[in-house]
């Protein structure tokens, strides 16, 4: 497995971690409807979609490379 693919691989799983830390926020937000559990939301989603953006760039800036 290249550098590339391994470097890619952690970028999507932290991806998945976040969105799942995101899930979990959800379900805390609709139990108790508190404000903080809503930012925890935006900010799980914010934080997946920047690594799913990092991920694509990365990939795109990578592919020159013999990595």
């Amino acid at each position: 497995m290249s550098l590339r693919f391994f470097h890619l691989f952690f970028i999507t799983i932290a991806a998945l971690m976040a969105f799942g830390c995101g899930y979990i926020e959800y379900s805390n937000y609709t139990a108790q409807h508190a404000p903080l559990h809503l930012a925890g939301i935006a900010g799980a989603a914010a934080v997946g979609a920047g690594l799913l953006v990092y991920g694509v760039f990365f990939y795109k800036k990578s592919k020159k490379l013999i990595l």
